[in-house]
């Protein structure tokens, strides 16, 4: 019972304290960072809209897999299983969750109309932990990045240096 409750208490600690959790859904190639909240004894995640995160293997009823990483190390602190349910739309538990993710969403385009535009366009989950949690894993866990449409910079062209070394003389 008390290691029930320390594991309990550890995964809520670290789910409050970091604005990033990285989520492996049933069926999904890797885990994928995804920023949440942490509400009622629950991960709160909004996602699958345009513009927002994907939730790719994340189901209603489903289960997935969930890992929180120190927000001043970076380093895993805990990885525990999760049911997934979906909030519906409008019910009481979806506003309250909707209030607390809204003030947690960065750089949203629509301000005020987000939680209009979550509920036509969007899935609000809750990510309710089943157990204990799971022990930290050995050696490396390195995996390859998630295919994605962002790039990189590309090689600096051969004259741009001399063209800057130029304006700079001028001045």
């Amino acid at each position: 019972m008390t290691s029930e409750l320390l594991d309990r208490a550890l995964i809520e600690e670290a789910a409050k304290k970091s604005g990033l959790i990285w989520v492996r859904g049933a069926g999904a190639p890797a885990a994928r960072a995804l920023w949440h909240v942490w509400h009622e004894g629950a991960v709160c995640v909004v996602g699958d809209g345009p513009g927002e995160q994907p939730l790719e293997g994340l189901a209603d009823g489903g289960s997935a897999e969930v890992s929180v990483r120190s927000k001043d190390k970076g380093g895993r602190l805990v990885t525990f299983a999760v049911t997934v349910s979906r909030l519906p739309s409008g019910s009481p538990e979806w506003e309250a969750a909707v209030a607390e993710l809204k003030g947690k969403r960065l750089n949203a385009p629509d301000g005020e109309e987000m939680p209009a535009r979550w509920a036509r366009e969007c899935r609000v989950l809750r990510l309710v932990p089943t157990g204990s949690v799971a022990p930290l894993p050995s050696g490396d866990l390195a995996e390859r990045p998630v295919p994605t449409p962002a790039t990189t910079r590309g090689p600096v062209p051969a004259h741009l240096p001399k063209l800057l070394l130029k304006r700079r003389r001028r001045k």
